[in-house]
C-alpha cells in the first residue's frame, strides 16, 4: 500500500471510530439540557417572521421540529425556577403561549412541549398531539429537586412519534406501537429510572390529578 493510501486509510478509520464513539455516548442523567451545543444550525426551508406566518407556512410536524432544532435555547435558570423545590416555595409560574414562545424561543421542556402541542393542534389536529409527562427518580441540582420532564407526541399511520424534547431538540423518535415502548428506550437513553408517565391533554397542573397514572416497574 502506498504511503498516501495508508494515510487515507488511517484517517478514514479514525473518523469511523470517532463516529461510533459519538453515537454510543449516553445522555448526562443530571440535566435536561441538550447534550451538544449546536455550532451552526442548518438553514430552514422557510423563515417565518411571526407565529401567524409560521402557521401558514408549516404543514407537517417535521416543519415544527426543524424550527425547534434551529431556534430553541435551553434555560437553566428557568429550570431552577420551575423545579419542584421552587414551586413548593413560590407557587407555579406561567408557561408561555405558543406565539410568545415563538418570539423568544428560550425555556425548558414544558415550554417547548406546549409550543409543539399547541402548534400541531392548530396546524393538523388529526395528528392527535398530546403531552407526555415523565416522572424520573428525583435528582437535586443546586439545592433544587427535579423529577418531571415533558415531551410532545403525535400519531401518524397508527404509530406514535415523540419530539419537542429539550434534551435533544430537533429529534423525532419513532415510530412506536405504544408509549410504553418509547419510555423503555428513553429510560435507557437518559440513564435515569422512570417511575411513572402520563399522557395528558394539557400541561396545566390542576388537571393532572384527573389523568390516569400509568405505573411501570423501575428499570436499572
Amino acid at each position: 500500500m502506498s504511503p498516501m493510501r495508508s494515510a487515507f486509510a488511517v484517517a478514514l478509520l479514525a473518523a469511523m471510530l470517532a463516529a461510533c464513539g459519538s453515537t454510543a455516548e449516553l445522555a448526562d442523567p443530571a440535566s435536561d439540557a441538550p447534550e451538544v451545543r449546536r455550532a451552526a444550525s442548518p438553514p430552514l426551508a422557510s423563515e417565518p417572521r411571526s407565529y401567524a406566518e409560521a402557521l401558514q407556512a408549516w404543514r407537517t410536524p417535521e416543519d415544527v421540529n426543524a424550527w425547534i432544532g434551529a431556534r430553541f435555547e435551553y434555560s437553566l435558570p428557568r429550570a431552577m425556577l420551575l423545579s419542584e423545590t421552587q414551586r413548593n416555595r413560590n407557587g407555579t409560574l406561567p408557561i408561555p403561549a405558543a406565539d410568545v414562545f415563538f418570539a423568544a424561543p428560550s425555556g425548558v421542556c414544558v415550554d417547548l412541549s406546549r409550543f409543539a402541542v399547541d402548534t400541531l393542534r392548530r396546524m393538523d389536529p388529526g395528528t392527535e398531539p398530546t403531552f407526555l409527562m415523565i416522572e424520573f427518580a428525583p435528582v437535586t441540582i443546586a439545592g433544587n429537586t427535579l423529577r418531571r420532564h415533558w415531551l410532545a407526541s403525535f400519531r401518524r399511520d397508527g404509530k406514535l412519534w415523540f419530539f419537542a424534547d429539550s434534551k435533544r431538540p430537533g429529534h423525532i423518535a419513532g415510530p412506536y406501537e405504544t408509549t410504553a415502548a418509547f419510555i423503555a428506550d428513553y429510560a435507557a437513553y437518559r440513564g435515569r429510572t422512570i417511575v411513572a408517565f402520563r399522557e395528558l391533554a394539557t400541561h396545566e397542573r390542576k388537571l393532572r390529578t384527573a389523568a390516569t397514572r400509568q405505573e411501570r416497574e423501575a428499570r436499572p
